[in-house]
């Protein structure tokens, strides 16, 4: 399709990636204002830099972050997530419960989607009911593992039934008190009936209920969005539409922006990091943000299995400098990694038991290697560091098996893909040979969702195909605590298996590093590190 709209001043684009992060969070507003006129809106296009989304635009599919900042735009939920992370009503009128297991919903009446038709209690039941069924193979199918009736072995219906038109129940397998707040995630989005007559096209023209809707999308190149008219919510855009834009090289994103050909950088570049705070000044954003960046350890390289296997994921971690890394190539906008969770969340700590294996300790590596050797020989061996090329992940990469190759004595190399969707495809085939590049943006604010999604069975964003009964036994007990803080000692018990079985390797904490130029105003990152486009103001 071609867009309607061009931008100034940029040339032909392809496929680009700051970050793999493998799963999409949702983000609110701020509480003020965003207006530009005395209509309350802004009528320029926002061009934001982004990229190709992986799979078609429905909630039940998307779970990376470009397509995840499409699908939050252009569909709605019971709740939004603010700029802080605290949950607020969207489309719902009231979630209820006496026993944190079945759950009264009922939704506000006068919400449509874009095609017209009326959201109704059918149209979150329905929609649920696809993405939990396992015959539907969606990628969000793990993150209805808590609902009553749940299988991911074999097709079968979650327990959600319509009471009327704008009331339905939902009952979990265990109690959760903290349901509400996994009810603004995108696979908890409504659908039309127009998904269900054709859902493999759907994605490709799809019809929301959100703030915007899809103008065009071009691959690799645009996608357009434009305010929708009939919107009834409280994420009223405050500008005339966002262009998302995929760019070759980030350092031409970044040099756009300064430029105010580009108006909003959601990350940037690490040749920047020692210039940008100087260079934008109180444009430039530098905050704490729930994501997370590791290397995935996968279960099918035979050199790390068993005991000796575990020993050389240790002794990897234990051979990454992360304190030089993150002072050096990113000066501070980055933090060393002590646990699987962020220091953004409620219950994190720097002191779970094995977590000195995120420590750099030369010796100890070295050690841990040699005595895996003796146990199970692998001989002459280099070790493989997979990403995708077309972002700056080299950097940290070639500089982590700088100390890898001197402490550990074995070789150690940077394995490119050269787009991002090519990295994902070959991950998710799993056609990576050696260990690779992940990293996790939160769904929802909570330490639940940075362990289950990505090391539990069977989940969806677990990539490395891990499983530990113990861990997956664990994550069930957190889940029907009485009280967050029974929850969150548990959730640290969970941890625990996680530093004695090494299924990922923390690397660092990033801050949302991202900036804007002179052309926009109201520009908020969320808590998230995801820019809340609808509140930007463009004259």
């Amino acid at each position: 399709m071609t867009p309607r709209r061009r931008l100034a001043g940029i040339g032909a684009f392809t496929l680009a990636s700051a970050l793999l992060l493998t799963a999409c969070g949702d983000s609110g507003s701020d509480d003020g204002d965003s207006t530009a006129d005395g209509d309350g809106a802004s009528t320029g296009i926002v061009s934001v830099n982004s990229g190709e989304p992986q799979n078609p635009l429905t909630p039940g599919m998307t779970n990376e972050v470009f397509g995840g900042l499409v699908v939050k735009n252009i569909y709605s939920g019971l709740v939004y997530y603010d700029a802080d992370g605290a949950a607020q009503n969207e489309m719902a009128e009231s979630i209820e419960t006496d026993d944190n297991v079945t759950w009264t919903i009922t939704i506000q009446d006068d919400w449509t989607f874009s095609d017209g038709t009326p959201v109704t209690a059918s149209s979150f039941v329905d929609a649920w009911q696809f993405v939990a069924n396992v015959d539907n193979a969606q990628n969000q199918q793990y993150f209805f593992n808590g609902f009553a009736g749940f299988s991911s072995e074999e097709g079968s219906d979650i327990a959600v039934e319509v009471v009327d038109e704008t009331t339905f129940t939902a009952e979990l397998a265990e109690p959760s008190a903290d349901f509400p707040l996994w009810l603004g995630y995108t696979a908890f989005f409504p659908m039309p009936e127009a998904f269900f007559e054709d859902p493999d096209s759907f994605g490709q023209s799809p019809i929301g209920s959100g703030p915007y809707e899809l103008e065009s999308w071009e691959n690799d190149s645009r996608i357009s969005l434009i305010p929708r008219e009939g919107y009834s919510g409280p994420r009223q855009p405050a500008n005339g539409g966002v262009e998302m834009i995929a760019y070759t090289e980030e350092d031409t994103a970044y040099n756009d922006m300064l430029d105010g050909n580009l108006d909003v950088l959601p990350n940037v570049p690490s040749s920047a990091f020692g210039t940008f705070e100087d260079e934008l000044g109180e444009r430039a954003v530098n905050q704490p943000a729930a994501l997370t960046q590791v290397v995935n350890v996968p279960e099918w390289l035979e050199e790390f299995q068993g005991e000796a296997g575990v020993m050389r994921r240790q002794a990897i971690s234990m051979a990454i400098d992360r304190e030089t890394i993150t002072e050096t190539l990113y000066n501070g906008s980055r933090t060393p990694a002590h646990d699987f969770t962020s220091p953004v969340i409620d219950g994190y700590s720097e002191d779970i038991p094995g977590s000195e294996i995120t420590e750099y300790d030369p010796e100890t590596a070295k050690e841990l290697w040699d005595e895996a050797e003796s146990m199970d020989p692998i001989g002459d061996y280099t070790l493989n560091i997979a990403s995708n090329a077309d972002s700056d992940h080299q950097d940290w990469i070639d500089a982590a098996c700088n100390t890898i190759r001197q402490d550990l004595g074995i070789g150690c190399e940077f394995a490119p893909y050269t787009t991002f969707d090519e990295f994902l495809n070959a991950r998710d085939s799993g056609e990576v040979e050696g260990i690779f590049r992940g990293g996790w943006q939160a769904d929802w604010p909570s330490m639940s969702n940075f362990l289950g999604p990505i090391y539990g069975t069977g989940a969806g964003s677990n990539d490395a195909l891990y499983s530990n009964e113990e861990f997956d036994a664990k994550l069930a007990e957190a889940g029907s605590a009485p009280d967050t803080e029974t929850a969150t000692e548990l959730y640290k018990e969970a941890q625990e298996i996680l530093f004695q079985d090494v299924p990922g390797i923390p690397l660092w904490y990033q801050n949302a590093t991202g900036g804007y130029a002179d052309t926009v105003d109201n520009v908020v990152f969320g808590w998230d590190s995801d820019p809340i486009l609808y509140q930007i103001t463009k004259d």
